[in-house]
């Protein structure tokens, strides 16, 4: 069988999921050939792990080489892993340069990228995948098929509110995420792929949006409102820490990846999430209205005590509601550092009032409710990143839920959280046709 020649772009944490499947399950189908990321301690990271497999080494280049880096390694597909706000130039890069790609969400962060990714791909006719793991786990799909099997009627609104936790949430505002202007905000790095699922869900596309929200938790100001006193500037330092201060030193990976790599482009893994300079929100609600008509209400926190989301549909025959739980506490362990819930991982502890877990019921008018099974397979996502790497590397099947997605489900994706942000801005609502996207206004 012929492997496909990948070059990876980008080589943070999250290229880790890439590479395991490419030296792993789909070695087979896969080969990585280059590696391209500025930071030449994170690059040799990755290269060193193929080599410890007894792989051969991939070799290594920078973002102004990406170009000759295609051609030379003739590289036939890119995965980009890259920082949201290089994603669109990357993309374009590779596209032009004869390569497919696939890309991690968001697509991008703005409209003007947006739209320039649209003409590289009509340019070049080459593909961009998007991985839309979200779409794949069990729960999602099975909410996915209520509605798709017309359980509940034809949907008339949604409910949806999503929680991050102070582990997961408060993590933004330590990494280069906390900077709009690199991330988007959480409307567009986060919420993309909430978005994403409820564009899937009810197989509808976003028209308008009406944002409300700030930054009312995180940040300097918030902490000398609540007298929080002198603060670190980062998390890896001597003496005590207390549970928002991630010290990179405590784990393994991340010393290899950031701490270590630092004194080569002056990143800082574990800013302060209390320090200056966030430009982000941590509070954000939103009102979308879809063309067939339904209307969706939206909440994000980032700063709850409990991890998970709860999703309300409404339909003309019915409801379905799904809740999941993903961790119900966050506790501290000895004032140091954040951590899981012991009653979800002791045998004999305490019975948490919020226990890990997750649960869909649907109900008609005039029925009593039902609980509908959720299947989990093994893995991440309850077993859904495997099947979305089987997607990405094998190639989709024939998938009545139609999971695999492309850049134009990336647009629409980004689209409700580009127009929050305008929305922001200016206090009014905003309509997707005015973001001069032609897939958005119908010029397409």
């Amino acid at each position: 069988m012929t492997r496909t020649r990948y070059a990876l772009v980008g080589a943070g944490h999250r290229a880790q999921m890439y590479v395991d499947a490419i030296t792993g399950t789909h070695a087979d189908r896969a080969e990585l050939v280059a590696i391209c990321e500025p930071n030449p301690v994170r690059a040799e990271h990755y290269r060193d792990q193929l080599i410890e497999r007894g792989l051969p080494a991939p070799t290594l280049w920078t973002p102004d080489e990406l170009e000759r880096m295609i051609q030379e390694s003739e590289a036939e597909r890119v995965i980009i892993t890259a920082r949201d706000d290089l994603h669109a130039s990357l993309i374009v890069r590779s596209l032009d340069a004869g390569a497919d790609v696939v890309v991690e969400k968001p697509l991008t962060i703005d409209a003007p990228s947006a739209a320039a990714i649209e003409d590289a791909v009509e340019r070049t006719g080459r593909s961009v995948v998007l991985t839309f793991n979200y779409r794949y786990s069990p729960r999602n799909s099975a909410l996915r098929q209520v509605i798709q099997d017309g359980r509940i009627g034809r949907v008339t609104s949604i409910d949806f509110s999503w929680m991050l936790d102070t582990k997961h949430g408060a993590d933004y505002f330590r990494r280069w995420h906390r900077e709009k202007a690199h991330s988007g905000g959480l409307l567009v790095h986060k919420a993309s792929h909430h978005f994403d699922l409820v564009n899937w869900w009810i197989r509808d596309e976003p028209r308008r949006v009406f944002a409300s929200g700030g930054l009312r938790f995180y940040g300097a100001e918030n902490a000398r409102t609540r007298e929080l006193g002198e603060r670190p500037l980062r998390g890896t330092h001597d003496g005590t820490h207390d549970p928002f201060e991630l010290d990179l030193r405590d784990d393994d990976r991340l010393r290899a990846l950031y701490l270590e790599a630092e004194s080569h482009d002056g990143y800082l893994r574990d800013r302060d999430v209390f320090g200056e300079g966030i430009t982000i929100e941590d509070n954000l609600a939103l009102v979308v209205d879809y063309a067939g008509g339904a209307t969706m209400s939206y909440s994000l926190n980032a700063h709850a005590p409990w991890e998970g989301y709860r999703v309300a549909v409404n339909g003309t025959e019915g409801r379905a509601e799904l809740e999941v739980v993903e961790r119900g506490a966050v506790l501290e362990d000895e004032g140091l550092h954040p951590v899981l819930d012991p009653s979800a991982v002791e045998a004999g502890g305490p019975v948490s009032l919020r226990p890990q877990g997750e649960r869909l019921i649907v109900q008609r008018h005039w029925e009593d409710a039902v609980e509908i099974p959720i299947e989990s397979g093994e893995g991440g996502h309850g077993g859904g990143d495997e099947l979305l790497l089987a997607d990405v590397f094998v190639g989709p099947g024939d998938d009545p839920l139609a999971r695999p997605a492309g850049w134009a489900d990336g647009v629409q994706s980004i689209a409700v959280g580009i127009a929050g942000n305008l929305s922001l801005a200016s206090g009014l609502p905003v309509r997707t046709s005015e973001l001069g996207i032609r897939l958005l206004d119908g010029r397409r």
